[in-house]
């Protein structure tokens, strides 16, 4: 193992140039583009980073951007010698450390089946990434998740002493807060996808945890997603897109009662589903009692290059998200804000962060979760006014482009890691007190609630 790694201060061009490491849950995965984006749009600000995740996510279809990242992503096993290796190094040279992190990582979790058993499952592999991260010069981790990344990113902070920050996005933060404080208190700071998710943490941790948590939206390619050319005036049917995994929390039976309501009262109409998942044969079933087999399709996953296409043919977006049994809900579904920068109106429920995106009858319309009734009239007040649905598209691309672009709120964290003040990473010969509340607060474009 390497010595001690000192950082300089935040505007030494050398410390710029030092990587950051991601800890994320699995990759590539498919839904999970605004993982995938961040990270391209993190590289082009000059900005070198080391991919750890902390499985190897494997599907039949992938996003090619992804290509690159998966050959130089860092993928461990749960056991090898490498990593029995590590555990040794570790134990000889930072034994409290070591120690330390394993038991606070036990008793944060106790209670949480997922947590714990998680936790320990993948405490090997963290310890012998915190020493490849030491050997690379590492000089932030930034973690995907405030479940098992932001756990390893604690893990690697308490062995090396190398700052971390994570990211709350939506179920990961709302079934299971296990060990959420002891997080808060010891990363650098912490994301929040929305204000929402912002009182959650607060409302679990404390007051305390309210200046450390900083909202930065997730954002999209605005580049890329751009409205499309006004399309002829073939008749043809009314096409709405629901794009997302197919699971109780995205809401699709809601949207296939809907469609029923609105093709018994006569309306021509198609709705494509984008995705698969565990509840494709309960939906397949649900679109055959319902007779819309015609209608209502269930086209399975597709390449970025492909549900960009099937935007630009869509004339309604609509994401009926609701809250699971299990208590799962959304953040904000970056489906979402793909729909909008393409300039598509969209139609969602008033839920999680949602608002925060979506300003109802400006930039789309909002109707309360799991209401058959209210969803149908929404659609169906779109369809009958296509000016209606241009003045939301365009409104709606424009709410993108001024708070949820990808290159500007990569930005906006990586100004916030750049301006870290430095650290000693080796626990061992600096002071260390994980109570301590004190960190920069550096001046960033960030949205604060």
């Amino acid at each position: 193992m390497s010595g001690p790694l000192s950082i300089a201060s935040a505007g030494d061009p050398t410390r710029r140039r030092a990587p950051i490491a991601y800890v994320v849950s699995r990759f590539p995965k498919l839904t999970e583009t605004f993982i995938l984006f961040e990270l391209l749009a993190v590289e082009r600000l000059a900005q070198r980073v080391e991919l750890f995740p902390l499985l190897r996510h494997r599907e039949s279809v992938s996003h090619p951007e992804a290509l690159d990242l998966v050959e130089r992503a860092r993928y461990e096993p749960f056991l090898s010698r490498a990593i029995i290796a590590s555990q040794l190094r570790a134990l000889r040279r930072r034994p409290r450390a070591y120690l330390g992190a394993l038991a606070a990582l036990m008793r944060g979790t106790l209670g949480s089946a997922n947590y714990f058993f998680g936790g320990l499952a993948i405490f090997p592999k963290v310890v012998h990434m915190a020493h490849e991260m030491e050997s690379l010069g590492v000089r932030h981790v930034h973690c995907h998740f405030s479940n098992h990344p932001a756990a390893a990113g604690f893990i690697i902070h308490r062995l090396t002493g190398i700052p971390f920050s994570f990211v709350a996005h939506g179920s990961d933060l709302h079934v299971d807060r296990h060990m959420l404080d002891r997080k808060v208190r010891e990363a650098a700071f912490v994301i929040a996808i929305s204000r929402d998710n912002l009182e959650e943490i607060v409302g679990e941790c404390g007051e305390w945890a309210r200046e450390r948590v900083h909202v930065v939206h997730c954002g999209v390619d605005t580049a890329l997603l751009r409205p499309v050319p006004e399309r002829d005036a073939t008749p043809r049917p009314f096409t709405i897109l629901g794009i997302g995994t197919l699971h109780e929390v995205k809401g699709q039976s809601v949207l296939i009662d809907a469609c029923r309501l609105l093709v018994d009262a006569g309306l021509d109409l198609r709705c494509r589903f984008i995705g698969e998942g565990e509840d494709e044969a309960r939906l397949r079933a649900q679109i055959d009692d319902a007779g819309l087999g015609g209608v209502v399709t269930l086209d399975g996953r597709r390449t970025r290059s492909e549900v960009v296409a099937a935007l630009g043919e869509a004339d309604l977006l609509v994401a009926p998200s609701v809250v699971a049994r299990n208590g799962k809900r959304e953040g904000i579904p970056v489906v979402l804000m793909e729909a909008m920068s393409c300039g598509l109106p969209v139609v969602a429920s008033r839920l999680s962060g949602i608002p925060e995106l979506v300003e109802d009858g400006v930039s789309g319309l909002l109707v309360d979760p799991g209401d058959v009734t209210a969803l149908a009239a929404a659609i169906r007040r779109l369809v009958d006014d296509p000016h209606l649905r241009v003045r939301m598209g365009a409104a709606a691309r424009q709410r993108i482009l001024s708070d949820f672009d990808v290159d500007v709120n990569a930005r906006a964290i990586l100004d916030r890691i750049d301006a870290l003040p430095g650290v000693v990473t080796d626990p061992d010969r600096r002071s260390y007190d994980p109570r301590s509340n004190d960190v920069a607060t550096p001046s960033v474009s960030v949205e604060r609630p």
